[in-house]
């Protein structure tokens, strides 16, 4: 029990170790000695140590802040093009997963670096300096050792992600993946303004796979807000006639486009009858103006220049 609550304090305030650790890592010059001493040698070979600078350790995200013993320094490479952090890490208590928290403290690191507004990630170095009472340090320092399979787990992290580049793969292709088939293709094309094309192939899909009826509203829903296509409603309309066990549900959405598109005819109306009531006020005051000039004698030439009125609508107030 002591000893847990003895952790938990350890979670929070740093140890003595720590603070004495820190105050001599953060001063460069013994920093470099560091480096120079600890650091392996192909990593050294492309660090410029006279570029050293200290940076805050305030990157941390705040779970793991009171772990971290905070002393990271930002270099150049001996280039002079890239960066490279190291990132030290005192620990008087071994901790299972250290490698992988030491992982994290370089994300953030790397994280960091681009939100000062560099394109490139840096080289983050983790190294752990270890002062501990169990001897030799137990746990492993490799991430990937923390996985269950440490193999297949390295080749996940050091090649390229699955990716699945929808614009490459052919519509032919997406006709067999089933109950992902529709969305994909939708997807795809989502940005043509002619979708007649596609209509035989999603009526196709919709008639073979099953897809459930809020699968179909929200497929339909994308369609319409996001599709370019000129008429959406008339669309909608084609595929209830060739997809007959989803036929209701298609024509109750095409019936609240059209009416939409009725709500939206009688807005646009409304507001062209606003904007003709209002020129409608302007020619108004521009011919009252005209009559005035010319009561005023002023030669007819000039009340057109000023007016913008035309000889005959001039000709028609003089009478």
């Amino acid at each position: 029990m002591t000893e847990r609550k003895a952790n938990n304090r350890k979670n929070h305030t740093p140890t003595p170790h720590d603070l004495a650790f820190k105050q001599f890592l953060t001063h460069p010059d013994t920093a470099r000695d560091f480096m120079q001493l600890h650091l392996p040698t192909e990593l050294q070979a492309v660090c410029d140590l006279s570029t050293l600078k200290l940076e805050s350790g305030s990157f941390v995200e705040e779970s793991l802040r009171p772990y971290f013993s905070d002393v990271l320094y930002s270099l150049k490479t001996i280039s002079g093009d890239a960066w490279v952090h190291v990132l030290i890490e005192h620990q008087s208590t071994p901790d299972k997963h250290m490698a992988f928290r030491l992982l994290r403290y370089a994300v953030a690191a790397m994280q960091r670096h681009l939100d000062a507004g560099h394109k490139k990630l840096p080289l983050v170095i983790p190294v752990l300096f270890y002062t501990g009472r169990q001897s030799p340090y137990p746990y492993t320092v490799r991430w990937l050792d923390e996985f269950d399979d440490p193999v297949l787990a390295e080749k996940l992290y050091s090649n390229g992600f699955p990716l699945v580049d929808v614009t490459v793969i052919a519509d032919d292709a997406i006709m067999n993946h089933r109950s992902m088939a529709a969305l994909t293709l939708l997807q795809k094309h989502i940005h043509q303004r002619d979708l007649a094309d596609l209509l035989d192939r999603l009526a196709t899909l919709l008639m073979m796979e099953h897809m459930t009826g809020q699968q179909l509203v929200s497929l339909i829903n994308y369609l319409v807000q996001t599709g370019e296509t000129s008429d959406a409603e008339a669309f909608v309309r084609e595929l209830a006639q060739r997809v007959p066990q989803h036929e209701d549900a298609l024509m109750t959405i095409a019936q609240q486009l059209e009416q939409k598109g009725i709500e939206k005819g009688i807005e646009k109306g409304i507001q062209l009858g606003r904007e003709e009531g209002r020129s409608e006020g302007e020619r108004d005051a521009t011919l009252k103006i005209a009559r005035t000039m010319l009561q005023n004698g002023i030669d007819h030439n000039t009340i057109i220049k000023i007016t913008g009125l035309s000889a005959d609508e001039l000709a028609q107030i003089h009478h």
